[in-house]
């Protein structure tokens, strides 16, 4: 592998081990559980409370060679199917040293060193504050949280190795009386995205209480909220 030379952009991803996992891993162990399950489909066809009792009955009154295949099958498109959702929700990270590039699900956002007071990971979450303390960009992977931090160091970036404001968070409960207008209703809506798991809303909401001077993270399913030091990004 060629030396880094200065001026030249840090990628950080998930690299080819990762893509290789989700084309062939996700799908060899969907073939291999299909398989198992396949094999118990006569006595899983008997539990009333499991799943897709239609397939499973169907599999056990067919004979193996024809019950063997259609059950690996539906396992491959299962893990085919799995692996489409991790590739588009790989995070890839290109740090310069005028901007970085944060690209997922086929979309790139880029955001000038300039604007950047701040560049730390909180958990999973890659998070880059601006100079009033709200926040950029909080981008959850599973990128390798010392990579990042010699990526942005390298290029000059200003890692401070955790959340400055962290002393600063709050609890979120219903009807707090210091959230400015709207704020709780938000609050209340990503809450309810949260526990069920949409992903995608509550990024969306996350960007909606941000624009009103409110940071959000989260612990598990609890959020925590702060106040803009500054006045809220215009």
């Amino acid at each position: 592998m060629a030396a880094w030379q200065p001026g030249e952009d840090v990628v950080v991803d998930g690299g080819r081990g990762e893509l290789v996992l989700f084309w062939a891993g996700f799908p060899l162990f969907g073939a291999g559980l299909a398989a198992g399950l396949t094999a118990l489909s006569g006595w899983i066809a008997g539990l009333a409370w499991f799943p897709f009792q239609g397939l499973f009955e169907l599999l056990a009154r067919w004979p193996d060679e024809l019950s063997y295949p259609i059950g690996i099958g539906v396992g491959v498109l299962g893990g085919l199917l799995l692996a489409v959702v991790a590739v588009r929700e790989r995070l890839t990270v290109t740090v310069g040293h005028r901007s970085v590039r944060l690209h997922r699900d086929g979309h790139g956002r880029d955001l000038a060193r300039a604007d950047v007071a701040g560049v730390f990971v909180d958990g999973k979450a890659l998070v880059l504050l601006d100079t009033a303390g709200g926040e950029l960009a909080r981008e959850k992977s599973d990128l390798d949280a010392e990579r990042l931090r010699a990526a942005f160091t390298r290029q000059g970036w200003p890692w401070t190795g955790q959340d400055p404001h962290r002393d600063a968070y709050r609890r979120w409960v219903k009807g707090l009386p210091d959230l400015p207008p709207g704020a709780d209703a938000l609050l209340r809506a990503r809450q309810r995205a949260l526990d069920g798991g949409h992903d995608s809303e509550t990024r969306e909401l996350h960007g909606e209480l941000a624009r009103l001077g409110v940071v959000v993270r989260d612990e598990g399913k609890r959020q925590y909220w702060r106040l803009v030091a500054g006045p809220p990004p215009g």
